[in-house]
Formats: C-alpha cells, structure tokens, sequence
C-alpha cells in the first residue's frame, strides 16, 4: 500500500511538472509570405506579367512569446526598425566618388565626382535562414536575400506592442504584427490563411486591370501599378511611334514601389559582354559599376536629342527612377528623338522589360 500511495505521489508531480511547463510548450509559430505567394505566383507573374510587393497577410497578430516565419517569395527583405522607426534607403553611397567614368566617344560623364552608389551596406548581412528576438527597442532587418534559395527568417516576438515593419527594397511595402498579451485570444491560423488568400485573389483582380492601363500622349509608364503593391512589369504602351523631334517622358507609375530605368544602347542585353548587358548586369553587385547603369546619362535638369551617335553610340538612360518622395532617385526622364529608326528601350533592372519606340 505504502508502494502504490509512494507511486501516486511520483505520477502527481510529475503532471504538475507538465502543467507548469506548458505555457512554454504552447508558443505559436506563425507564417508570412514575404512577397507573391506560391499559389498565386503562376496567374500573376507568368499569365499576367505582375507581382504583387505585399506581405501576405499584410496584418498578422501573435501572443508574447510566439514568432513569425517570414518566407520569402521574391526580392525582398524584413526590416523591424525600433518602434516608431523608419525603412532603410535601398541604394546608397558606398564611400568613395565615381572617377574616369566615359562615354564611348571618350567624352568624360557628368556624374565623375559624385557618390558611387551600391546596395545599402546595412542590408548585405544576410539573416535569412535564422532567428532573431524583436522587443521593439532595438532594430532587427533580414537583410538581402542573395543566396539562390534563401530559407526563412524567423522572428521572436517577447513584448506586447503593436509593430510596422517593412521591405528596404521596395518603397511602401509594409506589414504589422500585433503582439498580445500571453493568454489573450487571437485569430488562429487558419483565419491568417484566410486572409492571405482573399489578399491573393484581390491582387489577381487588380493585375488583370493594370493590362489596360494606358498614359496619355508623350509619356510612357516604366511599369504599371495598382493598389496593394500589385505592379504589371512592362512599359506602358511597350511600342510608340513618333515624328521625329518628338519629346517623350519616361516615367514611374503612380504609387509604384519598384526601382526601374529606360535606357537604350547597343548591343544585346542579354549578353552580358554586351554594352547594354554589362550595364545590366551592375545590379547584380552591391556595388553598381559602372556607375552609369545607375545614374542617368544627362546631367540632371537637362535633357538630349537622342540620335545613333549620342555619347558615341546612341547611349541614352533615365537612371534608377523611384515613386517614392523624399528618396534620391527622380521619379521620371524626358529624351527628344532627333532621328528617324527604331530604338529598342530596356529596363536595365528587370532587363525582360522591354518597349520599341519608333521614329519617323
């Protein structure tokens, strides 16, 4: 008897052992797709030539002690800044001038002397595929996701508070996670899934209406946005013909959150020996060289009479243009066209972005 009774006492400790470790065994993990989610990357990036730069979902909320996965989808990043922070700028200076930058009639660029610029250095330290704990006092960021299948990164959420955080890369693109007290009911996960996919469908919708956008005469949309960071990757029209002299306006659509550029050279794109490839190819470094891929070719407030031999080989660039206020980036170009033939435009960013203007 004594046997028994000494047992009972052993198993009874041992579930109140249980019971005082289960708030602990009951910490959440919960999921956000960082950019277009798999289930919709199909209809909007291949059928309808889009993508949507979102959180999904866009709003999420987690109890003290639970984290989120942020699984990334696309180019983007995660940036907690302390509460009440902002974004970090994308492209910065890197510390040293750009020097003997020429065209190829030998003629030297304006932009010599100026900020070479590159990826942001705060966001080459690459976090993806680890943890971090966020209070809110101090800033936590992803960083960039170089590696050709970065893994998710993973944020542990130990004070109540309410918390924006954002995508460096894309201007505009945020999220909120609302951190609750431990034992407060929040929506489960099914509910966050719920949301994501209605947030999904709406981008669908969205997307097939930016394919009849059109801008009115003499500008020509470097992309195309819409709401919810859903933006159609084209210029809009994609082929223009034009009397000769004509001006025309390169320019970021309205609330876009992408970084695009115009540019037209020779050479294939595609072929990154090429004039044209080559620049293409410099933001695929955090350092972009040559320096002009990222700045525009004429000195800013002027604009040139484009002709096959405009810096030596009918060389023209809009620079890294951007929708968002208060960033160093100009939010549109305006070349003239002063001789008759087709010039093929690129987007030396997203280089499948293409549109043909047509001189006559």
């Amino acid at each position: 008897m004594q046997l028994y009774v000494g047992r009972a006492v052993v198993v009874a400790a041992a579930g109140l052992a249980m019971l005082a470790a289960a708030p602990a065994a009951l910490a959440k993990t919960k999921s956000v797709d960082v950019g277009t989610p798999v289930a919709y990357q199909k209809q909007l990036q291949r059928d309808l030539g889009s993508d949507a730069n979102a959180f999904f979902p866009r709003t999420i909320a987690v109890n003290v002690g639970d984290s989120v996965k942020f699984t990334p989808r696309a180019f983007h990043s995660v940036d907690f800044p302390k509460k009440g922070g902002k974004a970090l700028r994308l492209i910065t200076g890197t510390g040293t001038k750009v020097a003997g930058a020429v065209d190829a009639a030998g003629a030297a660029f304006w932009f010599n002397g100026q900020d070479q610029l590159g990826f942001n250095q705060k966001l080459l330290k690459d976090k993806w595929g680890k943890k971090n704990s966020f209070t809110g006092s101090k800033s936590i960021n992803s960083g960039l996701p170089f590696a050709a299948k970065p893994k998710p990164y993973t944020v542990k959420f130990t004070k109540a508070g309410t918390f924006t955080y954002f995508c460096d890369v894309h201007p505009g693109m945020k999220g909120t996670v609302r951190v609750l007290d431990k034992g407060t009911t929040v929506p489960t996960q099914k509910s966050d899934k719920q949301r994501a996919t209605a947030q999904g469908k709406a981008a669908v919708a969205v997307a097939k209406g930016l394919t009849k956008v059109q801008p009115p005469a003499g500008r020509v949309d470097v992309g195309v946005a819409g709401v919810g960071g859903v933006e159609r990757f084209a210029f809009a029209p994609s082929n223009v013909t034009v009397p000769v002299g004509t001006s025309l306006t390169f320019a970021m659509s309205t609330g876009s959150r992408e970084t695009h550029t115009a540019a037209t050279g020779p050479g294939n794109i595609e072929d990154p020996a090429s004039f044209m490839g080559t620049l293409a190819k410099a933001f695929e470094s955090p350092v972009f060289e040559p320096a002009s891929a990222v700045y525009p070719s004429e000195p800013p407030g002027t604009f040139a009479g484009l002709t096959p031999t405009l810096h030596g080989n009918g060389f023209w660039n809009s620079g890294a243009m951007d929708a968002a206020g208060g960033t160093p980036p100009p939010a549109s170009a305006t070349v003239r066209f002063d001789t008759p033939g087709n010039y093929p435009f690129y987007c030396l960013i997203h280089p499948f972005m293409r549109a043909t203007i047509t001189v006559q």
